[in-house]
């Protein structure tokens, strides 16, 4: 039975991309993180991501605190928006493809086109674009749904896992109706390729298998399609869900797979099928045996004769091979033969790269045939495997192993069986390049085994975290706060950084303890990998929290203030902050003083932002120092120079000013006034007013 996988099959770019958002976030946040709805449609998945730490919930009303992850689907911009009132951390995980339908249906809807969106209803794609328009849209299955609608203007939208075809009848049918009709093919290029290649396979095998979730739109539409061209087309989630009646009698599998389908669900359909033709073989042998009396005689005498038993497990050693597999030597001058795909799980080109000559190896006797007794490597060691994993699992053990391949969303290794390590779990940090870690033997713990369906769960991250729980508790035994230690800079965040003081025991850097003066983002101080020297201000070994201190690595300036500013003298500064009252001026590193309005100018200012800007380099005079107060009083007018008198006038007479004639008072008969020297008539005169 050849197996052929459809060229575009499984993970799509906005699935992989959700599914990678999803992971960082759990590995920063740890706790309270939540995914609102399913990620994505795949129970393996999401199953997996609840094990890591995630929790599903239907509305953000349900989450009081933390992160939350918006689906690749999307969401309603309300539901956003309403997370964010709450304070929340909002992870949005949306496809592109799906955020571009937002904004084209969108467009559509404000140039006055009513909005026709082709696809299902109850969809969460869906169901997010109708809260964008709110609601304000028609959805239809096909052009059947279209009889009754009659538009005048109209623009076309699709769900971006919708079929091709019935996209394009529901526009030909409105492009009959309507008198004006705008049409945005939002399909995701990568259906179509999915859809494409599921379709050609469907024309050139005998059966197809479609894998995916039951409840996923795109896997479902990938079966519909296939049906078209071939009658014998199988829906299934898991490996475990083939049945062997399907394959009788066939000589080609398709396999094809929904978006939200990881490689290794894929591969253990691929897996499952072998073993299924395999058990086929071992079925079918005993009958044809029977047929021949002759044969069966023959193939008892040659087992009698070698005194080995079927299924039997026998420690040989390799003696030759050629392309189609290795010779054996099984004892008593007998030789054995292992096909070249009963040497290991994974496919290989040729049998050097599995085993080498004179190397000793365990091996199952499976059968005799033409005279030779037919042996599996790939048996022996998959029943060592899961002795060895299920002791394992039950004892939390520890062990090594090598990793042989990167696929999509983590590792393979090679335990004798199939191991798969999600990306989340190959390390604590994350991980953007995988491709390092192929070729490395390095140490795991069994996360989930389960026989039935092949499945072997590999973590590393369980490895590392064990040790650095055992580190933690070495350093924080050796710790105290006040003493001051090496640290490196790992990550930098929007409210500190955290600092690697020692075997990986990180502590938090406060952006408020980075400086003495203000520091508008911790980025503007440390950056990563920065090797630095920080005072440990507080330990808490039952949270496991350390709190660090930079700026308390150096002598708080204020404590020098009084002696390196006296009053009077004039130093120079730079202008930080503009206020209504006034502006504050950098003397030094965590050294601030306030310049009054009333302090900037000879003249009358009206706004600070009149005389100064942030940034600029001004002198200023000391008015005084409160250093128990951390206060300095500066000023801009008394450091600069006094503004010269106006000119007398020639000949040295007195100019009187000019008088006015007549002023008038509400209420008090109008009177004339010489000024001249009669301060007198103006005093009254501005009683009389405020009188007034």
């Amino acid at each position: 039975m050849k197996v052929v996988v459809a060229e575009h099959a499984g993970f799509c770019f906005g699935v992989e991309r959700a599914l990678k958002k999803a992971e960082t976030a759990i590995q920063e946040h740890q706790t309270n993180v939540y995914t609102l709805g399913p990620l994505i449609h795949n129970p393996q998945v999401i199953a997996r991501l609840q094990e890591n730490g995630a929790k599903i919930v239907d509305s953000v009303a349900e989450v009081e605190d933390g992160t939350v992850i918006i689906r690749s689907h999307g969401v309603d911009p309300k539901i956003i928006e309403e997370a964010k009132v709450k304070g929340l951390n909002v992870v949005d995980a949306t496809c592109p493809y799906v955020k571009r339908l937002h904004e084209q249906a969108k467009l559509l809807k404000e140039q006055g086109y009513a909005v026709v969106i082709v696809g299902e209803k109850d969809h969460p794609e869906v169901q997010g674009l109708l809260g964008t328009l709110n609601h304000e849209a028609t959805v239809v299955l096909g052009p059947e749904d279209l009889k009754d609608q009659r538009f005048d203007k109209v623009g076309v939208v699709a769900q971006t896992t919708q079929s091709h075809k019935t996209f394009r009848d529901c526009v030909a049918y409105l492009v009959d109706t309507a008198r004006e009709i705008r049409v945005f093919p939002t399909i995701c290029q990568a259906t179509e390729s999915r859809q494409n290649s599921a379709v050609k396979l469907a024309g050139e095998v005998d059966v197809m298998i479609v894998v995916g979730g039951k409840t996923s739109g795109n896997t479902r539409r990938l079966y519909e399609l296939c049906l078209e061209v071939l009658p014998r087309v199988y829906h299934i989630e898991r490996p475990d869900e083939l049945e062997a009646d399907w394959f009788k009698p066939t000589d080609t599998v398709g396999i094809t797979a929904g978006a939200s389908t990881p490689d290794w669900v894929i591969e253990g359909v691929v897996e499952r099928m072998s073993e299924m033709e395999k058990q086929e073989m071992q079925d079918v042998m005993p009958a044809a045996e029977e047929s021949s009396e002759e044969n069966q005689a023959v193939m008892m005498e040659e087992l009698e004769k070698s005194q080995l038993k079927k299924g039997e497990v026998l420690e040989v050693t390799v003696v030759s091979f050629d392309k189609d597999g290795v010779y054996v030597d099984v004892g008593q001058k007998e030789e054995g033969f292992i096909p070249l795909r009963e040497l290991s799980y994974r496919y290989i080109e040729s049998p050097d790269s599995a085993v080498s000559i004179g190397q000793k190896i365990n091996v199952v006797v499976d059968r005799v045939e033409d005279g030779r007794i037919i042996l599996s490597k790939k048996d022996a060691d998959r029943e060592t495997a899961w002795e060895f994993l299920t002791e394992a699992k039950a004892e939390g053990k520890v062990f090594s192993a090598q990793v042989v391949e990167k696929v999509k969303g983590g590792l393979l290794v090679d335990i004798g069986v199939r191991g798969f390590v999600p990306a989340s779990h190959v390390s604590r940090q994350f991980v953007e390049d995988l491709d390092q870690f192929v070729g490395q033997t390095m140490d795991f713990k069994v996360l989930e085994l389960e026989e039935e369906r092949k499945n072997v769960v590999l973590s590393h991250r369980l490895v590392e975290e064990e040790e650095l729980e055992k580190k933690k508790q070495e350093v924080f035994d050796s710790l105290e706060a006040g003493q001051i230690v090496d640290g490196v800079v790992r990550r930098i965040t929007d409210f500190g950084a955290f600092v690697d003081i020692g075997s990986g025991v990180e502590g938090l850097l406060h952006v408020s303890e980075m400086a003495w003066s203000r520091v508008d983002h911790p980025s503007d101080v440390v950056s990563e990998g920065d090797k630095i020297k920080v005072k440990i201000l507080a330990l808490d070994k039952d949270k496991d929290r350390i709190s660090l201190g930079l700026k308390q690595t150096n002598a708080d300036p204020w404590s020098l203030v009084e002696s390196k500013y006296a009053v009077g003298e004039i130093v120079e500064g730079t202008v930080t902050r503009v206020v209504d009252f006034g502006c504050f001026v950098k003397l030094e590193d965590g050294v601030e003083g306030l310049v009054h309005i009333s302090q900037l100018a000879h003249h009358r200012v009206a706004e600070a932002s009149e005389v100064v800007k942030p940034g600029d380099t001004v002198k200023v005079k000391v008015l005084n120092v409160d250093s128990e107060n951390r206060r300095i009083g500066l000023s801009i007018r008394e450091a600069l120079p006094q503004p010269e008198k106006p000119a007398k006038p020639a000949g040295g007479k007195k100019r009187e000013p000019k008088q006015p004639e007549k002023v008038e008072v509400s209420g008090d008969e109008p009177f004339g006034t010489t000024i001249g020297s009669q301060f007198s008539e103006l005093e009254a005169l501005k009683k009389q007013l405020e009188g007034n």
